[in-house]
């Protein structure tokens, strides 16, 4: 099973026109509004922190460098060739060994990634709610074959309350924010995923959820107040409990 070429496609394309620079795609926050938070939640709850660490759909690389200061062994993934070619470029010398590209719902190739890590803790932010509907349950139980039985993973998804958000922002009178644009320019769909739904995929991958919560998910847009733009989002730290 591999994802459907229009998802994949959306992706590479969205990377290679993506602009450089700091900040320039809606959800490439600084790590101190990110990763630097949500690791405030997750390390607590990590049962080995030692293990590797995998970012799954790390994009242009922005909190994998973050993780990578933190963690002894990271690997960051996505599924776009531009992305992890961006994600090197930013690393220079070490970003072929930090950035690889894997299709996170072909089990074969995540067997392959485990093979060589073993267990490992997984940071996942904003993947599932925009993934194909039929790839939502090979994401969650790839996540499960990555964490085996000691990694845990911080999953994190824009709740239903921010796909009406941005859905309302995309129908604006004056139109979509600059930054939102060429996410819906691509096909690209937000917050599609129902809060519910979310835990479910993960136990029915074996997975227990041994934490959750609330927390906004900040971006690099603003508000015509001149305020960043936060979207509701739901956390979850899970694995397998004892």
């Amino acid at each position: 099973m591999s994802v459907t070429s229009r998802y994949r496609n959306a992706w590479e394309s969205f990377w290679r026109e993506a602009p450089d620079g700091t900040g320039a795609v809606l959800w490439d926050a600084e790590p101190s509004l990110t990763a630097g938070l949500h690791l405030g939640i997750f390390e607590p709850r990590l049962a080995e922190p030692g293990l590797p660490m995998v970012d799954l759909g790390c994009g242009n690389g922005t909190q994998t460098r973050f993780l990578a200061e933190r963690f002894p062994r990271v690997v960051g993934v996505d599924l776009a060739p531009a992305a992890i070619e961006r994600a090197r470029r930013a690393l220079p010398g070490d970003g072929g060994r930090l950035f690889r590209e894997l299709d996170a719902v072909d089990p074969a190739a995540v067997s392959r990634l485990h093979g060589e890590l073993g267990d490992s803790n997984v940071y996942m932010r904003g993947v599932l709610h925009q993934c194909e509907p039929q790839d939502r349950q090979a994401l969650a139980d790839s996540v499960a074959l990555l964490l085996g039985e000691h990694g845990r993973a911080f999953v994190v998804e824009l709740g239903e309350a921010a796909g009406q958000l941005l859905r309302g922002l995309a129908q604006s009178p004056d139109g979509p924010p600059p930054k939102l644009r060429p996410v819906l320019r691509h096909g690209i769909a937000p917050g599609a995923v129902d809060d519910s739904a979310v835990p479910g995929l993960f136990a029915a991958a074996g997975l227990d959820v041994l934490a959750s919560g609330d927390l906004p998910l900040m971006t690099t847009e603003h508000t015509g107040a001149g305020d960043r733009l936060e979207l509701p989002s739901k956390w979850l730290v899970v694995g397998r409990n004892g």
